[in-house]
């Protein structure tokens, strides 16, 4: 601990380094204001004076963005941001970071940009994960928005914005674990309970659908804003045709009406979703996103699950997928090698019952061990 006196002295010298560096910084020496401008930052932080700590570095970063060469400004951010993170200094280096990814991003160094922002983000939430819950999910967005720039990180640029969505709706790790508890109830029968839990899942994301303009503009990003408006809208459908699922399971006619309630509203959903995911997929004509064409099959194949479910049919699924897309035969061609495309031909073709060992041998990922647990209950 410092006395008294000698807190002014060293406070004193630091005022001093200051005013130096701000000569420097008018005379167009940035590097050499720096310097000096971390002598200072170090004795306030020798003192624990972090709110002069967070002006300083507020005041270098502004430097900093004057640099005429972004490589050094990046280099010396990246210097000052190690300082930083080393001294678990979570808020400051968070304010450091968002300007790191500014300037990555203004040149074009989509990765660097994203990992900026994501590292922000994450540090946010860990600084206060109340107050800065919307900044948080804000830069969560905008790292998955730049990633999705870049062919390397696309896939993980597409899931940080989902996840920006639903933190900002402060769902992200309460749908994962009730989804847990709708499944252990699904283990011990108690279908009904199922029915509820995985219903109360889909109300989530429908609250999420509907605050998503909230935070995307289809201005800013069209193929962003379909893509996450399309999963939300699946999510809705999946959660609801499989509350509908264990609601047949009860084998409870009192239900019938509540399971084509359901049925109905997840039809209409898995239509809009496939209509989406096609004015994503249609102007491409090669190299076309594996993940998006697996959902939009996916999404089919549910479909007819749904109206085989519901003794109906609305549409004719294959059809529906296929059409207005006559003029990309790659597209098609590619849609047609999907497991998902397969199955939905021979739900279409014989019946549900005959489907389910087929069901059964393909992946639907995150949905494996509930869909295994229900399957086995109809076989």
């Amino acid at each position: 601990m410092y006395h008294y006196e000698e807190k002014e002295i060293k406070e004193a010298e630091a005022i001093r380094l200051i005013d130096q560096a701000e000569n420097l910084a008018d005379k167009g020496k940035g590097d050499d204001s720096i310097k000096l401008y971390e002598q200072a930052a170090q004795i306030y932080l020798d003192l624990g004076s972090y709110m002069k700590l967070d002006e300083l570095f507020i005041r270098i970063t502004q430097i900093i963005s004057q640099f005429k060469n972004h490589l050094q400004a990046t280099y010396r951010l990246k210097s000052i941001i190690r300082k930083t993170e080393e001294l678990k200094l979570y808020e400051i280096s968070a304010k450091l970071l968002i300007q790191l990814g500014n300037l990555s991003f203004k040149m074009n160094d989509w990765e660097t940009a994203g990992d900026s922002w994501k590292t922000a983000s994450e540090y946010l939430h860990k600084s206060d994960p109340e107050e800065f819950l919307s900044l948080s999910s804000i830069f969560l967005l905008k790292a998955g928005q730049s990633y999705e720039r870049s062919q390397l990180t696309k896939d993980l640029g597409k899931r940080l914005i989902l996840k920006a969505v639903m933190q900002i709706n402060k769902f992200d790790e309460l749908y994962q674990q009730e989804e847990k508890n709708a499944q252990l109830l699904l283990i011990n029968k108690e279908f009904e309970a199922a029915a509820d839990k995985f219903y109360e899942i889909s109300t989530y994301f429908k609250k999420a659908l509907e605050n998503l303009g909230d935070l995307l503009s289809e201005a800013d990003s069209k193929e962003t804003m379909l893509n996450a408006k399309a999963r939300f809208i699946h999510f809705v459908a999946e959660y609801q045709t499989l509350s509908a699922i264990c609601l047949v399971a009860t084998s409870s006619s009192s239900f019938k009406n509540k399971i084509e309630l359901l049925g109905n509203d997840s039809i209409k959903l898995f239509k809009e979703s496939i209509a989406l995911l096609k004015n994503l997929l249609f102007p491409i004509k090669k190299d076309f996103d594996k993940e998006i064409v697996l959902r939009v099959t996916f999404d089919t194949m549910l479909l007819a699950i749904i109206q085989r479910i519901l003794s109906v049919e609305h549409i004719k699924c294959r059809e529906y997928l296929l059409s207005d897309i006559e003029d990309n035969a790659p597209l098609i061609k590619e849609m047609k090698k999907s497991p998902y495309f397969k199955i939905t031909k021979k739900i279409e073709n014989v019946s549900l019952t005959e489907t389910l060992n087929d069901l059964l041998k393909v992946n639907l990922g995150h949905f494996e061990k509930i869909k295994n647990t229900l399957i086995s209950h109809f076989l």
